[in-house]
């Protein structure tokens, strides 16, 4: 495999890979900075770049050429320049050490966002939870007791739905039925034996589940059902976003933190985005968000 830094630009917190087929670019986020970026998908150039409120938690494409994104307690909807915010649903609780963290566009057209609740005393349940943004219009919460939400998304191949509570070290596997009602929890995984968190997500088109081990400089995959097929070591101490990208989708993409307020590191590609070719898999399609306001 090949492993090559992807342009010249680095973030504090980089996280939120998207790779945008129609326009040929990879979209990243620094969430510590606010700053959305579309990159070249060939060159890594930064082509847009533009800031929303920080502390920001991640962000999704839509069918209609806007960005819906997470703030702190807020989900908005913006223009791919920045412009024309609307906020489109807001969480009930609030605290200095909880906001909207991971999240991304479902099959159905709906956003799924989860919290971080963070330096939380023994036994203290989080506050938040996994929230979701249909596609009709309504912002309701689908989901409690995730410590920090990290990577949801949807198996190609069984339809259950994926997500991270980094705070537990446990990947969980759900059933989705009408409305996208959770149910049937399952543990997918558990990295704790990985000496990290699993961070980002995204699935091959084979149903493998990739995941960022942010605590260990790599990425694995873990087959469907739930064992480790394949970790590859990455030049970064602390990888958080993964997603597939390139013209054949065959390119896997992995952004990186230098600070994010609680992990640091000061190597030469700490930051930066990582390109990594010949891995043998392809990436499941990835759908937009469909927004009705």
């Amino acid at each position: 495999m090949e492993i090559e830094r992807f342009g010249e630009c680095r973030a504090q917190l980089g996280e939120s890979p998207r790779w945008d087929a129609a326009g040929g670019r990879l979209w990243v986020m620094d969430c510590r900075a606010g700053r959305i970026m579309s990159l070249d998908g060939v060159t890594g150039a930064v082509l847009t770049s533009f800031d929303v409120p920080a502390p920001s938690g991640c962000f999704a494409l839509t069918e209609d050429g806007r960005v819906v994104v997470a703030l702190k307690e807020a989900v908005v909807a913006v223009s791919v320049a920045g412009q024309g915010m609307v906020e489109l649903g807001r969480i009930g609780d609030s605290h200095p050490n909880l906001r909207l963290n991971d999240g991304a566009a479902m099959p159905d057209g709906s956003f799924v966002v989860g919290t971080m609740h963070v330096f939380r005393e023994p036994g203290e349940a989080p506050l938040g939870g996994l929230y979701r943004l249909a596609p009709e219009g309504g912002f309701e919460r689908i989901g409690t007791g995730i410590g920090v939400t990290n990577g949801p998304c949807v198996s190609p191949v069984n339809g259950r739905f994926h997500v991270c509570d980094s705070a537990a070290r446990v990947i969980w596997s759900h059933a989705v039925g009408p409305g996208f009602e959770l149910s049937g929890p399952q543990v997918f995984a558990e990295t704790a034996a990985l000496d990290s968190a699993p961070d980002g997500c995204c699935f091959d088109a084979e149903g493998g589940l990739w995941t960022a081990l942010v605590h260990a400089g790599a990425v694995v995959r873990y087959d469907t059902s739930g064992r480790v097929s394949h970790r590859i070591a990455l030049p970064v101490a602390h990888p958080a976003g993964v997603c597939f990208g390139g013209s054949e989708m065959d390119e896997i993409f992995v952004t990186s933190i230098s600070d994010s307020g609680r992990l640091r590191a000061e190597g030469p590609l700490d930051g930066a985005v990582l390109r990594v070719r010949g891995s043998g898999f392809t990436g499941a399609p990835v759908p937009r968000a469909r927004i009705a306001a």
